[in-house]
């Protein structure tokens, strides 16, 4: 016989040549010399030796666990004085009883929904991290929740967690802030068969996200078709001049061609409108040569209409000097200070007035 000594945050297993014999609590106790103990630490889980099954066969032993099974589509949260210890994979675990504080919260991995009292600051831990899934949908976005390719519900902005298991979750998100769609380089034929190039604009927004993501396979590439289409019927009913003459009023008209084939793609168009409109080479020289010739033609006519007021003036002035002496002999005045201005000398005598004799100076001789 021998003497050993398990102290009190200890329990010890007595085994003879293998085979488990009883087990022994703090305090003293005498063994045989054929058989040997093995400590446990009564503060952690207990790992049984050998076969656990075959241990809770006895009942003292039994008594002292606290047994936890966790199925395989399970997980087993081990809080010690509420905070999370451990999480427990499928299989069978052994706790001892009355030591720690210990609280478990069954998890079952076969739903997608977390519906536990978890705190959330917990699905961040390592020990719980790899068992969800995240999704976040932004403060600008809804989003459609597909699951086993089923739509199961819209999601508001926000952060969503799932279990991770075998379900296809999918989370599709929509921006519904104001979009815009360029239609660039687009090549058309107008009435008069001119070839031009028009560079288009659409604003628009997503009202229903289930049917522009649902019903609708590439909303995006059917809107830029529709405003194609539009461009062309509208453009083709107009000849180059009548375009020109009209372009502000083109936005109002695509608009109400392609509303109501655009709420059926889920969207709304708030604005549209032509950015450039792009003639070739050769159309753009007819054109500055239309407006050269445009444009002397209006210097044209307000030349004339210059030189009409001009001798307008000069033909009321002469009526008035005629009515009027004194009139007649100011402006004598007037003509004489100006070729003096000019004139570096002038000799006169005493025949006849000064604006007389400059009158003979500059008459022409016949």
């Amino acid at each position: 016989m021998r003497k050993v000594f398990i102290n009190e945050d200890k329990v010890g297993l007595v085994f003879k040549n293998g085979d488990y014999q009883r087990v022994i609590t703090a305090g003293k106790h005498w063994i045989g010399f054929k058989e040997k103990v093995s400590n446990f630490e009564l503060s952690q889980p207990f790992y049984a030796p050998i076969s656990l099954d075959f241990l809770l066969k006895d009942n003292v032993l039994a008594a002292m666990l606290t047994i936890i099974d966790v199925k395989d589509h399970e997980l087993i949260l081990v809080y010690e004085n509420n905070n999370l210890r451990t999480v427990l994979n499928p299989g069978r675990h052994a706790y001892w009883k009355n030591v720690l504080n210990l609280t478990f919260i069954r998890v079952d991995l076969s739903k997608i929904y977390i519906t536990e009292k978890i705190s959330k600051n917990l699905f961040i831990s390592p020990l719980l991290s790899g068992y969800i899934r995240s999704y976040e949908v932004a403060t600008y976005e809804k989003a459609l929740l597909i699951v086993d390719d089923t739509y199961i519900k819209i999601l508001d902005s926000g952060v969503y967690r799932f279990w991770k298991n075998e379900t296809t979750i999918k989370v599709i998100p929509a921006d519904l802030r104001q979009l815009q769609l360029e239609i660039s380089g687009q090549e058309l034929l107008t009435k008069d068969k001119a070839g031009i190039r028009i560079n288009f604009y659409t604003q628009y927004k997503i009202i229903d996200i289930k049917k522009a993501m649902l019903e609708n396979n590439g909303f995006e590439k059917q809107l830029y078709i529709l405003m194609q289409l539009a461009l062309r019927t509208y453009i083709g009913m107009y000849t180059l001049d009548q375009l020109l003459e009209q372009k502000e009023n083109i936005a109002s008209i695509i608009l109400d061609l392609v509303k109501a084939q655009a709420t059926s793609l889920g969207i709304k168009i708030i604005n549209c409108g032509i950015r450039d409109i792009i003639l070739p080479g050769e159309m753009k020289e007819i054109m500055n040569h239309v407006l050269v010739a445009q444009k002397r033609a209006q210097a044209n006519s307000i030349t004339r209409r210059e030189e009409t007021a001009a001798t307008r003036s000069l033909l009321n002035t002469a009526r008035l000097m005629e009515d009027n002496t004194m009139l007649y002999q100011l402006k004598e005045m007037e003509f004489v200070e100006k070729i003096a201005d000019k004139i570096g000398e002038i000799t006169v005598n005493g025949q006849g007035g000064m604006v007389q004799q400059l009158k003979d100076i500059f008459a022409v001789r016949k």
